[in-house]
């Protein structure tokens, strides 16, 4: 294998651990040795095949990645009262507090935002963190007159029935599974899972939904997941051809070949949120293009990553032609991008040429 084969083994590495790593390298045959400033310590070197020049210049290592348009978190809400399921909300409908979920026997269930699921009939005297939940949202509808906080009073109670008053209930003052589900924020309908007529009960599901929010996701090889750290700045390319700004919201914490028998690269999933979600158009599943913005080196040396050679002594070089010669001049690595790595190294300078393979 040649020095360069030998380097594209390890690139890979230093990419992920970042500019200026320090890597062993893999030998090279004795007789190929030169000194670190160019001086021949055997017989000379051959001229390569090829050469580039090398170039000073902005160096990025911004890149693009194929996502998905889509919502945040997908789960099931289950059906609370017994009976004839005989109205939904419709697929793709967006569903805010005290809006119409579905309704049995023609009893709506109604959505109240919170992370603690609607497990019981709350009434005057329970406590709990669904009580504070349910009082969070009767303030925030504007039926006020008690603590918000994890006790049902009498005054919960009288707040209750006002609320049971302005949507044609009986005033009982009570309130359970049978008229409101909790979801943590809006929700969008993804999918009924009945349909009118059927016969649901507590614990079948009724619907499928995600959040609200506009979201893209997508796969990036692990050698790359320094790009989208949580934070990352981000442009999408939508279907529409319009440009949204985002971030990286979350990156996850395993890597996984995925389902492609044809590229086995390890990945871990990202997620995008834009910075205003309410914008963006675009079907469910459409694919998109996210820029990861990445960093920016100014005014650096660079060269292509094959025109890097593996050194015997440790570290990597590059092969310098001059005067019909060529030599080889060891080099520190500084960022990779765009198909480049940055280097410095003694005696280099802009425009040099630099060997490199044939293509």
């Amino acid at each position: 294998m040649s020095r360069r084969g030998l380097v594209a083994a390890v690139v890979a590495i230093i990419a992920v651990a970042g500019a200026g790593a320090a890597v062993t390298a893999l030998g090279a045959p004795e007789k190929e040795r030169v000194s670190a400033t160019g001086a021949d310590s055997g017989r000379a070197s051959g001229l390569p095949p090829a050469t580039t020049p090398l170039t000073r210049g902005d160096l990025s290592d911004s890149s693009q990645q194929d996502g998905t348009l889509g919502h945040l978190g997908e789960r099931k809400i289950n059906a609370g009262p017994a009976g004839t399921l005989n109205w939904i909300a419709p697929t793709g409908s967006t569903v805010e507090r005290d809006e119409r979920l579905y309704e049995v026997d023609g009893r709506p269930v109604r959505l109240m935002y919170g992370a603690e699921p609607m497990y019981r009939t709350l009434k005057t005297g329970d406590e709990g963190k669904d009580v504070r939940q349910l009082e969070e949202n009767l303030a925030a509808l504007g039926y006020t007159g008690f603590t918000v906080d994890e006790e049902f009073t009498a005054k919960t109670a009288e707040a209750v029935k006002r609320w049971q008053k302005s949507h044609d209930l009986k005033r009982t003052g009570t309130v359970g599974t049978d008229a409101i589900a909790f979801a943590g924020s809006a929700v969008r309908v993804k999918e009924a899972g009945a349909a009118l007529g059927d016969q649901v009960g507590p614990g079948r599901p009724v619907l499928t939904v995600t959040g609200s929010e506009r979201v893209v996701r997508f796969k990036i090889p692990v050698a790359d997941a320094g790009l989208a750290k949580p934070g990352t700045r981000v442009s999408v390319q939508l279907p529409d051809g319009t440009r949204a700004p985002g971030k990286v919201s979350s990156a996850g914490k395993t890597a996984s070949a995925g389902d492609d028998p044809q590229d086995r690269t390890p990945k871990i999933d990202v997620t995008v949120s834009f910075d205003a979600p309410e914008k963006v158009q675009g079907l469910d599943q459409s694919p998109v293009t996210v820029d990861l913005t990445g960093e920016t080196r100014r005014n650096v040396l660079s060269v292509p990553v094959n025109a890097l050679l593996a050194l015997p002594g440790g570290g990597f070089g590059v092969q310098v032609v001059e005067d019909g010669k060529a030599r080889d001049v060891a080099v520190e690595l500084g960022m990779f991008g765009q198909g480049r790595v940055e280097i410095s190294g003694e005696g280099l300078r802009e425009g040099m040429k630099i060997g490199v393979p044939s293509a």
